[in-house]
């Protein structure tokens, strides 16, 4: 006998698989499905009528965690355990957010290394994925609540401009948080879809889609054409968006008030930035903001208001006309432009954008829904319950190469389209080493033994050099037959070698289904395992320069920095042993802080020596 669900909250019946649409951001999060009776496409609301969760963690004493509204408030009371706009750090290094560090009134460590950045909460240690993962559940969890059934499937936007790294992040976080990510689509796409563009298989048309949202810009140029989206060109900014425009008015109340900066007051700085936010929603319906900050009386006009963002608008307009070159079009190409995120309800960004492209612009869809109401157009796509969209084959499992510790480092992601590429860089683990072997695997899980290989070679001739130097360019390539070329190239002599594997071959669905399945199952387990085999690689490589340096510098130290060195060394070898990752990560900041004073001093007195003629490898 078939069984069939019921909704109990609306009394319809249920879908047998609900494939929902989210929309990860920087500020605010949410997700979207299709109406099973009105077949629209719909912001999941809770009974206060609000579809949008605020991109905030916060974590008590205990490490317990709240994601959302309820977490807002910790941002003036608790700031330094309190982590915004988490989706600025997705995919980057420490050099990458290293001049933004003031921005964040919670605690990223900074050892000046090309690792994944790392949030510190107390003694534990929080990779961006992590983060995002509480969000992710926190929008799962809400959604189920909603919807009264399990929510297990979910297409997720990312900017046009995120790199094969921060997606991956992002993939890793929805499995982390319980999710089979069938799917990570571009915003302006998602935006695209949402206002029904692309829906008609006859239609032909070139649109501007300009996204400002809290944390980052991008104006991208798409081409509609059967039904297929095809990117011309996009630009823009990862460390652009509303948030700039708050910060513009936080600068421009400390200078009236003639304070540098607040940075020894987490708690003010975080309460000036919600009146400053504040400030810029009110201005977009008054001609002015007044209010009271610390006793004192805050306010700004409409005028000031825009003149201090004039500038930061400019910067998107610079990015609107590389993206018109690039695509090598004219504004009067463009038939339809979508504005996109909360920030483009200020009225000096929309005139500007009008201005531009010489013609009105669309902002009739919400524009803080409008990104994930798409997702769930393509989710519904990837349902089977929309025909009139073309979908391309796709690998139905990842495929990627072995890294150190074991790890699975995926380049091309479950349901990429076929025919694709893709391509990383990556260097050699010891001095002198010569060969290095590429190893591919396909499957879903965290560590390579988990996962199914496919093929292996090895690159030789690699240039004698010390640990880090070469550079081995590996690109992965599918064509329309499904085969998959993987190459790999030593850019600095040029050696190269290549290997043809059928990815396809030899799995059946139910075995397809299975892996899909172990991943899922076992993701927090895998991602754990991952941080803890990163940990311990970055503590070693610190263990190998430090003694280097130690060995070098001997002269310039003294007795008492060679020993506080060397039981920093110690504690951070004996941690390795250990399988805490928290551990490992605690030893190795000690480590930076015991030797950063001495290492910047060795720095300042190799570079006297090279400014009176001694190189500084000497």
């Amino acid at each position: 006998m078939a069984k069939i669900g019921i909704n109990i909250a609306t009394g319809s019946l249920q879908q047998a698989e609900m494939i929902v649409g989210i929309d990860l951001g920087t500020t605010n999060s949410l997700v979207a499905i299709i109406h099973p009776e009105t077949k629209q496409p719909t912001a999941l609301k809770e009974f206060d009528g609000s579809s949008v969760v605020p991109s905030i963690i916060h974590f008590d004493a205990f490490g317990n965690t709240t994601v959302g509204a309820a977490a807002k408030s910790f941002l003036e009371t608790d700031p330094s355990n309190t982590i915004f706009s988490a989706k600025r750090l997705m995919g980057k290094s420490y050099k990458d957010v290293k001049e933004h560090q003031d921005f964040f009134a919670y605690k990223i460590i900074d050892d000046n290394t090309e690792s994944l950045v790392k949030v510190q909460i107390g003694n534990q240690f929080y990779s961006p994925i992590e983060l995002s993962s509480f969000i992710l559940a926190e929008l799962k969890k809400r959604a189920e609540h909603i919807l009264k059934t399990p929510v297990t499937k979910a297409v997720i936007t990312v900017p046009a401009y995120f790199n094969d790294a921060q997606r991956q992040a992002t993939r890793d976080a929805g499995k982390l948080a319980g999710l089979d990510v069938l799917r990570i689509i571009n915003e302006p796409t998602a935006a695209s879809l949402a206002y029904g563009l692309g829906m008609n298989p006859t239609e032909e048309k070139t649109i501007a889609v300009y996204d400002l949202g809290g944390g980052t810009f991008d104006i991208s140029i798409l081409k509609i054409s059967n039904g297929i989206f095809e990117v011309l060109s996009t630009n823009g900014d990862t460390y652009l968006g509303g948030d700039d425009l708050d910060r513009a008015i936080i600068e421009y109340w400390l200078k009236s008030w003639k304070v540098d900066n607040l940075n020894n007051h987490k708690q003010l700085q975080q309460e000036l930035r919600l009146a400053a936010e504040q400030a810029k929603i009110t201005l977009s319906n008054a001609d002015i903001f007044e209010n009271e900050f610390a006793g004192e009386k805050i306010s700004i006009t409409k005028e000031v208001f825009e003149s201090l963002i004039q500038p930061i608008v400019k910067r998107t307009m610079d990015c609107c006309s590389n993206a018109m070159r690039d695509a090598g079009l004219q504004v009067s190409d463009i038939n339809t432009v979508l504005m996109v995120g909360g920030s483009t309800r200020v009225p000096l960004v929309k005139q500007m954008v009008a201005d531009f492209f010489q013609q009105a612009v669309n902002d009739s869809v919400n524009p803080d829904e409008v990104v994930a109401l798409g997702a769930a157009v393509q989710a519904d796509i990837l349902a089977g319950n929309n025909h009139s969209m073309l979908l391309l084959d796709i690998t139905p499992l990842s495929l990627g190469i072995e890294t150190m510790g074991g790890l699975m480092d995926v380049l091309l992601p479950r349901n990429a389209k076929i025919p694709t590429k893709a391509g990383r860089q990556y260097t050699t683990q010891k001095d002198g080493q010569t060969g290095m072997v590429i190893s591919v695997y396909q499957g879903e899980r965290d560590l390579v033994k988990d996962n199914r290989k496919l093929g292996e070679f090895t690159l030789t001739g690699i240039p004698n050099m010390p640990a880090g130097l070469p550079k081995v360019d590996v690109s992965f390539l599918i064509n329309a037959d499904g085969i998959l070329q993987v190459s790999a190239k030593e850019l600095r002599s040029g050696v190269s070698q290549t290997i043809d594997i059928k990815p396809q071959y030899g799995l059946t669905d139910e075995e397809v289904e299975q892996r899909l399945l172990d991943s899922i199952t076992h993701a927090k387990d895998d991602i754990a395992s991952r941080a803890l085999v990163e940990a311990r690689t970055e503590a070693e490589q610190i263990l190998s320069v430090t003694e280097k340096f130690l060995t070098k510098n001997a002269t310039i130290l003294t007795k008492e920095e060679i020993t506080a060195s060397a039981t920093a060394m110690q504690a951070l070898q004996l941690a390795i042993t250990m399988e805490d990752k928290n551990l490992i990560q605690a030893k190795t900041e000690e480590l930076n802080e015991v030797t950063r004073p001495f290492a910047e001093r060795a720095m300042d007195e190799a570079i006297s020596g090279a400014l009176k003629g001694k190189g500084i490898m000497d």
